[in-house]
Protein backbone atom coordinates (compact mmCIF):
# COMPACT_ATOMS: atom_id res chain seq x y z
CA UNK A 1 0.00 0.00 0.00
CA UNK A 2 2.46 2.61 0.55
CA UNK A 3 3.48 2.52 -3.07
CA UNK A 4 -0.27 3.79 -3.83
CA UNK A 5 -0.08 6.29 -0.95
CA UNK A 6 3.60 7.68 -2.23
CA UNK A 7 1.18 7.60 -5.88
CA UNK A 8 -1.14 9.37 -4.90
CA UNK A 9 1.57 12.26 -3.31
CA UNK A 10 2.86 12.53 -6.56
CA UNK A 11 -0.20 12.91 -8.52
CA UNK A 12 -0.99 16.00 -6.21
CA UNK A 13 2.91 17.30 -6.60
CA UNK A 14 3.32 16.96 -10.50
CA UNK A 15 0.00 15.44 -12.10
CA UNK A 16 -2.48 17.84 -10.70
CA UNK A 17 -0.42 20.62 -10.18
CA UNK A 18 0.68 20.60 -14.27
CA UNK A 19 -3.13 20.14 -15.48
CA UNK A 20 -4.63 22.58 -12.39
CA UNK A 21 -7.57 24.25 -15.14
CA UNK A 22 -8.65 21.29 -16.30
CA UNK A 23 -9.21 19.69 -12.98
CA UNK A 24 -11.41 22.89 -11.37
CA UNK A 25 -13.17 23.07 -15.34
CA UNK A 26 -14.26 19.34 -14.38
CA UNK A 27 -15.05 19.94 -10.58
CA UNK A 28 -18.28 20.63 -11.25
CA UNK A 29 -19.55 18.89 -14.34
CA UNK A 30 -18.14 16.53 -16.81
CA UNK A 31 -19.20 16.30 -20.37
CA UNK A 32 -17.57 13.20 -21.98
CA UNK A 33 -17.64 12.02 -25.64
CA UNK A 34 -16.87 8.19 -25.10
CA UNK A 35 -18.33 5.62 -23.04
CA UNK A 36 -15.01 3.00 -23.19
CA UNK A 37 -16.44 -0.01 -22.26
CA UNK A 38 -14.05 -2.38 -21.25
CA UNK A 39 -12.44 -5.47 -18.97
CA UNK A 40 -11.80 -4.96 -15.42
CA UNK A 41 -8.29 -6.82 -16.18
CA UNK A 42 -5.56 -4.59 -14.38
CA UNK A 43 -3.39 -4.33 -17.53
CA UNK A 44 -5.95 -3.02 -19.40
CA UNK A 45 -5.80 0.66 -18.70
CA UNK A 46 -8.53 2.69 -21.31
CA UNK A 47 -6.85 6.15 -20.26
CA UNK A 48 -3.48 4.92 -21.53
CA UNK A 49 -4.29 3.44 -24.38
CA UNK A 50 -6.59 5.84 -25.85
CA UNK A 51 -3.92 8.84 -24.62
CA UNK A 52 -7.25 10.73 -23.29
CA UNK A 53 -7.97 13.40 -20.16
CA UNK A 54 -9.73 13.09 -17.12
CA UNK A 55 -13.11 14.11 -18.73
CA UNK A 56 -13.02 12.40 -21.95
CA UNK A 57 -14.05 9.22 -21.02
CA UNK A 58 -17.50 7.60 -19.42
CA UNK A 59 -15.62 4.31 -18.12
CA UNK A 60 -17.50 0.98 -17.58
CA UNK A 61 -15.33 -2.23 -16.62
CA UNK A 62 -16.55 -5.54 -15.79
CA UNK A 63 -15.11 -9.42 -16.40
CA UNK A 64 -15.31 -9.85 -20.26
CA UNK A 65 -16.45 -6.82 -21.31
CA UNK A 66 -19.43 -7.70 -21.40
CA UNK A 67 -22.71 -5.68 -21.99
CA UNK A 68 -25.62 -7.16 -20.59
CA UNK A 69 -29.55 -6.98 -22.66
CA UNK A 70 -31.77 -4.59 -21.34
CA UNK A 71 -34.21 -5.24 -19.08
CA UNK A 72 -36.34 -3.12 -16.39
CA UNK A 73 -35.22 -4.87 -13.27
CA UNK A 74 -35.50 -4.58 -9.62
CA UNK A 75 -32.22 -5.56 -8.98
CA UNK A 76 -29.08 -3.42 -8.96
CA UNK A 77 -27.97 -3.42 -12.37
CA UNK A 78 -24.41 -1.45 -12.40
CA UNK A 79 -23.44 -1.53 -16.05
CA UNK A 80 -26.57 -2.06 -17.20
CA UNK A 81 -27.30 1.74 -15.53
CA UNK A 82 -23.83 3.07 -16.28
CA UNK A 83 -24.76 2.43 -19.95
CA UNK A 84 -28.10 3.99 -19.86
CA UNK A 85 -26.90 7.16 -17.71
CA UNK A 86 -23.91 8.01 -20.49
CA UNK A 87 -26.36 7.68 -23.27
CA UNK A 88 -29.47 9.31 -21.53
CA UNK A 89 -27.66 11.72 -19.47
CA UNK A 90 -24.46 12.43 -20.75
CA UNK A 91 -25.17 11.78 -24.51
CA UNK A 92 -22.22 10.64 -25.26
CA UNK A 93 -21.02 10.64 -28.94
CA UNK A 94 -19.02 7.20 -29.06
CA UNK A 95 -19.08 4.00 -27.58
CA UNK A 96 -16.11 1.76 -27.21
CA UNK A 97 -16.36 -2.39 -26.48
CA UNK A 98 -12.81 -3.08 -26.01
CA UNK A 99 -11.91 -6.96 -25.53
CA UNK A 100 -8.02 -7.81 -25.00
CA UNK A 101 -5.77 -10.82 -25.51
CA UNK A 102 -5.49 -13.58 -22.88
CA UNK A 103 -8.60 -12.26 -21.24
CA UNK A 104 -9.17 -14.79 -17.77
CA UNK A 105 -12.80 -13.85 -17.74
CA UNK A 106 -13.06 -15.20 -21.76
CA UNK A 107 -10.80 -18.59 -20.71
CA UNK A 108 -13.10 -19.25 -18.06
CA UNK A 109 -15.84 -19.84 -20.95
CA UNK A 110 -13.96 -23.19 -21.20
CA UNK A 111 -13.50 -24.03 -17.98
CA UNK A 112 -15.17 -27.20 -16.46
CA UNK A 113 -18.35 -26.59 -13.73
CA UNK A 114 -15.58 -28.35 -11.09
CA UNK A 115 -13.41 -25.25 -12.13
CA UNK A 116 -16.41 -22.75 -11.58
CA UNK A 117 -17.43 -24.01 -8.26
CA UNK A 118 -15.88 -20.73 -6.53
CA UNK A 119 -16.94 -18.28 -8.65
CA UNK A 120 -20.47 -18.89 -9.11
CA UNK A 121 -21.46 -15.03 -9.58
CA UNK A 122 -18.96 -14.87 -12.28
CA UNK A 123 -19.94 -18.49 -14.09
CA UNK A 124 -23.72 -16.55 -14.02
CA UNK A 125 -21.92 -13.76 -15.94
CA UNK A 126 -20.61 -15.19 -18.04
CA UNK A 127 -24.01 -16.51 -19.65
CA UNK A 128 -24.00 -13.82 -21.11
CA UNK A 129 -21.32 -14.59 -24.08
CA UNK A 130 -22.93 -18.29 -24.36
CA UNK A 131 -23.65 -17.51 -28.11
CA UNK A 132 -19.86 -17.20 -28.11
CA UNK A 133 -18.80 -20.17 -26.67
CA UNK A 134 -21.00 -21.83 -29.44
CA UNK A 135 -20.37 -20.14 -32.74
CA UNK A 136 -16.43 -20.42 -32.07
CA UNK A 137 -17.07 -24.25 -31.35
CA UNK A 138 -19.11 -24.32 -34.90
CA UNK A 139 -15.83 -22.62 -37.17
CA UNK A 140 -13.11 -24.25 -35.14
CA UNK A 141 -14.69 -27.57 -36.74
CA UNK A 142 -12.99 -29.89 -33.81
CA UNK A 143 -9.41 -27.94 -34.36
CA UNK A 144 -7.93 -28.41 -31.25
CA UNK A 145 -5.42 -24.98 -31.76
CA UNK A 146 -6.22 -23.24 -27.79
CA UNK A 147 -4.44 -19.66 -29.39
CA UNK A 148 -6.62 -19.96 -32.32
CA UNK A 149 -9.87 -20.50 -29.90
CA UNK A 150 -8.61 -17.88 -27.16
CA UNK A 151 -8.21 -15.15 -29.91
CA UNK A 152 -11.48 -16.50 -31.79
CA UNK A 153 -13.39 -16.09 -28.42
CA UNK A 154 -12.23 -12.84 -27.47
CA UNK A 155 -13.38 -10.71 -30.98
CA UNK A 156 -16.04 -12.60 -31.42
CA UNK A 157 -17.37 -11.87 -27.95
CA UNK A 158 -16.51 -8.01 -28.85
CA UNK A 159 -18.62 -8.26 -31.92
CA UNK A 160 -21.66 -9.88 -29.59
CA UNK A 161 -21.83 -7.23 -27.11
CA UNK A 162 -22.14 -4.57 -29.56
CA UNK A 163 -24.74 -6.32 -30.77
CA UNK A 164 -26.67 -6.88 -27.45
CA UNK A 165 -25.81 -2.49 -27.39
CA UNK A 166 -29.14 -2.56 -29.71
CA UNK A 167 -31.33 -2.98 -26.81
CA UNK A 168 -30.74 -0.29 -24.97
CA UNK A 169 -33.35 2.34 -26.04
CA UNK A 170 -32.77 4.91 -28.85
CA UNK A 171 -29.32 3.32 -29.78
CA UNK A 172 -30.67 1.66 -33.13
CA UNK A 173 -31.96 5.16 -34.12
CA UNK A 174 -29.59 7.30 -33.36
CA UNK A 175 -26.54 4.50 -34.85
CA UNK A 176 -29.10 5.04 -37.73
CA UNK A 177 -29.06 9.20 -37.95
CA UNK A 178 -25.05 9.08 -37.58
CA UNK A 179 -25.38 10.25 -33.91
CA UNK A 180 -23.79 7.88 -32.15
CA UNK A 181 -20.48 6.01 -33.39
CA UNK A 182 -20.25 2.09 -32.01
CA UNK A 183 -17.02 0.74 -32.41
CA UNK A 184 -15.15 -2.78 -31.56
CA UNK A 185 -11.61 -2.92 -30.11
CA UNK A 186 -9.37 -5.59 -29.73
CA UNK A 187 -6.36 -4.91 -27.57
CA UNK A 188 -3.31 -7.11 -27.76
CA UNK A 189 -1.28 -6.82 -24.18
CA UNK A 190 1.76 -7.76 -25.58
CA UNK A 191 2.03 -5.56 -28.07
CA UNK A 192 0.09 -2.62 -27.77
CA UNK A 193 -1.10 -2.57 -30.73
CA UNK A 194 -5.23 -2.32 -30.98
CA UNK A 195 -7.55 -3.27 -33.62
CA UNK A 196 -10.54 -2.07 -34.64
CA UNK A 197 -13.62 -4.17 -36.08
CA UNK A 198 -15.04 -3.19 -39.61
CA UNK A 199 -18.78 -4.19 -40.27
CA UNK A 200 -18.16 -4.51 -43.59
CA UNK A 201 -15.79 -6.87 -43.99
CA UNK A 202 -16.32 -8.11 -40.52
CA UNK A 203 -13.06 -8.14 -39.72
CA UNK A 204 -10.77 -6.27 -37.11
CA UNK A 205 -8.28 -3.84 -38.58
CA UNK A 206 -4.98 -2.72 -37.08
CA UNK A 207 -5.60 1.05 -35.72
Amino acid sequence: MEELFNGVKAFNAKDYRDNKTLFRDLSRRQNPHTLFIGCSDSRVIPNLITKTMPGDLFVVRNIANLVPYYRQSGEYLSTTSAIEYALNILKVENIIICGHSNCGGCHALWMDEKELESIPHTRHWLKLSSKVKDTVLHRLNNDDDEIKREWMTEQLNVVQQMNHLVTYSGVKERYRQGKLNIYGWYYIIGTGEVFNYSRVRQVFEKI
